[in-house]
């Protein structure tokens, strides 16, 4: 027998039912950006809402700020990696994290995705083959209420998985089901965490809520949230309330009786656990039963100014001085708040004083630094924590004059695409932070907040807009600057983000040698009050005027001291300068300073040689400096045995002009 063909089907998949898509890809993809933010918390629970976007390390979901994903707009779900130059859709992200790949594994991708949103995505065909999803992939839970509708997990402050809630939506209702990851069962966790721990450790002021539904809505705004688990439900003595030590917490409870009494009791373990301050907001009169944080996002409202103005009952407020024994401070290993501009130049609830003379290139720096922070860009060495909302108020410059230097500016196009959003910056203002001014600029700030939050307040320059109170001294009166920043500056940070950080511009006398080698900080007007406040002083100078290079020192109160750095512009830019070596930079100023080197070189040479010529011969003694009395002496007859001499015919005069281009020094 020939031409024999052996078929082993031993190995071939099992004959089950095929499947056809019943989704298409459009709707599910309409499906997942409509829950976009649930989404990414989903596929990357360590990231960070920032304004618009939202911010993670990378692909595998390690915190950090490489991988941002856009929120809102028509670029919504779109995502870049900026360490890798990757990019794309919603889908494409979600393909990702569940190790597939977008193109060949389509139909596993829509399974995957299908099966979180909870609908089906195949229709059954009988025979042909189905592809199993990898067995790698992450799987959505399944019992018997079905596939979870939604997930959150639970996290310690390092960022540590210790238990995730699971919803399901039943016919009876929503049910939810913890699962405790020490124990890998599904039961709660003994003590019970709260929710959103790595955003608590850091920040200062945290609100309380029933349920992660309503803790999600209020981070997307930028708010830090948490809730205990299960809600109103939660048993109040099997909470760890301890990552609440040392906050100021307001808790927002559901609008019904529940949830005034779960309020209650959970204020009165937060205070046992050490919060600074505790109080319960008051809800709107005109809100329905169980309305809650959630619906107030929904609803379009403005939940920035419902934690900041509406009226609560206090239940523990901050003492007068707070105190804090030496056995607690050394006891508190809790990690430190990330910096906005590390190193310590620019920290949570702090300050930086940023002064120079005019025309030193003071607003020019500023414009470039606050470019790089909007756009999460180290800047001579200044690194910020993320992309940074900054709200620019400047007082010099009109708006077609300062569209035009931010255009000059030779800013690179990736940055300017990062910063877009996030750096705002107003035309030249002629107002005096005054009571009215104050209160014109406090509503700027509250709508620009609205849009992302805010990070950073720069005011350009402090003297523009100074108010020194009743008594209507100037800024360099101490105690006028010192009003000035406690009642109209401090004012305008708490009226949207008390850990906001402030950068003040201010105008400084030009800088003696002296000055900078004994305190240069002393330029500043008003230096006494201003650096009993700041937590950061900056100074721009020239240490030479006929130079373009400049110094920029710094005077840090939260940090080590940081080197000076000298900087110039070079092709548009701001780059940090080898002190040692920076003819690169100046390479014109360098060029006239060897043409004038060399014509002197010349120019004694030729008259050594032209003495030379005569005969006359000079040692080093005979060129130096000479006393009124050889002034004033008859000058040395030339020896006729040839030993070395000064010239006789050389007037005094001609003597001391010799020496002086001779030996300048």
């Amino acid at each position: 027998m020939t031409n024999v063909v052996w078929l082993d089907f031993n190995d071939a998949p099992d004959q089950e039912f095929a499947t056809k898509p019943r989704l298409e890809s459009s709707e599910v993809k309409a499906q997942l950006l409509a829950r976009l933010p649930a989404v990414l918390h989903y596929l990357f629970p360590a990231g960070k809402q920032r304004g618009k976007q939202y911010v993670v390390g990378y692909l595998d979901g390690n915190a950090g700020k490489s991988l941002v994903i856009e929120l809102d707009g028509a670029r919504a779900g779109m995502w870049i990696d900026f360490a890798t130059g990757e990019g794309g859709d919603i889908l494409d992200a979600w393909a990702r994290v569940m190790h597939l790949d977008a193109r060949h594994d389509f139909p596993a991708v829509m399974s995957s995705v299908a099966q979180w949103l909870g609908v089906p995505d195949h229709i059954p065909l009988k025979g042909a083959t189905k592809s199993p999803l990898p067995s790698h992939t992450k799987s959505i839970p399944v019992d018997e209420l079905g596939p979870a509708t939604a997930k959150w997990d639970y996290r310690d402050q390092h960022g540590k998985l210790i238990a995730c809630v699971y919803r399901y939506d039943t016919p009876n209702g929503k049910e939810f089901r913890p699962w405790d990851v020490l124990a890998r069962a599904m039961r709660v966790p003994d003590p019970r965490p709260l929710y959103n721990q790595p955003q608590i450790a850091s920040a200062s002021h945290i609100i309380l809520v029933e349920g992660e539904k309503a803790a999600d809505a209020l981070i997307i705004e930028g708010l830090v949230a948490t809730t205990a688990m299960n809600g109103a439900q939660a048993p109040v003595g099997k909470t760890d309330w301890s990552p609440l030590k040392g906050k100021q917490v307001l808790i927002w409870p559901d609008n019904d009786e529940a949830g005034q009494q779960y309020a209650g009791r959970a204020a009165q373990a937060i205070v046992q656990a050490g919060a600074i301050t505790v109080a319960v907001l008051h809800l709107p009169d005109d809100k329905p039963e169980k309305w809650d944080a959630a619906d107030a996002v929904a609803e379009g409202m403005d939940v920035w100014a419902i934690v900041r103005d509406s009226q609560r009952t206090t239940l523990k407020d901050a003492p007068v001085i707070p105190v804090h024994s030496l056995g607690d401070l050394l006891a508190d290993t809790s990690p430190m708040p990330d910096d906005l501009i590390a190193p310590r130049v620019l920290t949570p609830g702090g300050m930086v004083v940023f002064g120079g003379a005019p025309k030193v290139g003071k607003s020019d720096f500023l414009l470039s630094w606050l470019a790089h922070m909007a756009a999460g860009e180290p800047f001579l060495e200044l690194s910020p924590s993320r992309p940074l909302r900054v709200f620019y108020l400047q007082a010099e410059v009109q708006y077609h004059y300062l569209r035009e230097r931010i255009q000059s500016m030779g800013l690179p196009a990736t940055l300017c695409h990062k910063a877009a959003n996030n750096l705002l910056v107003t035309p030249q203002l002629r107002l005096v932070l005054n009571d009215e001014g104050v209160e014109q600029v406090i509503e700027a700030l509250r709508l620009a907040a609205a849009n992302g939050g805010m990070d950073v307040l720069v005011i350009d320059p402090i003297r523009n807009v100074f108010d020194g109170g009743p008594d209507g001294s100037s800024e360099n009166d101490n105690n006028a600057m010192l009003f000035f920043l406690r009642e109209r500056v401090e004012r305008l940070r708490d009226a949207v983000n008390p850990e906001a950080g402030i950068i003040l511009a201010h105008h400084t006398k030009k800088i003696s040698k002296k000055q900078v080698e004994e305190d240069p900080f002393l330029a500043l007007s008003g230096a006494g009050s201003l650096r009993g406040y700041y937590t950061t002083g900056m100074l721009l100078y020239r240490p030479d005027e006929s130079r373009t290079d400049r110094v920029l020192v710094f005077e840090l109160r939260n940090g080590a001291g940081l080197p000076t750095k000298h900087v110039d512009k070079s092709q548009g830019r701001w780059i940090e300068l080898d002190p040692n070596h920076d003819r690169l930079v100046n390479q014109d100023y360098a060029a006239k300073l060897d043409a004038e080197r060399l014509r002197k070189r010349d120019v004694i040479v030729q008259m050594l040689y032209d003495e030379a010529a005569l005969g006359r011969v000079y040692t080093a003694t005979s060129l130096r400096k000479p006393s009124k009395d050889t002034l004033a002496s008859a000058p040395i007859a030339p020896s006729t045995s040839g030993s070395l001499c000064c010239p006789a015919k050389a007037t005094s005069r001609s003597f001391v002009t010799l020496r002086t281009m001779a030996c300048p020094n």
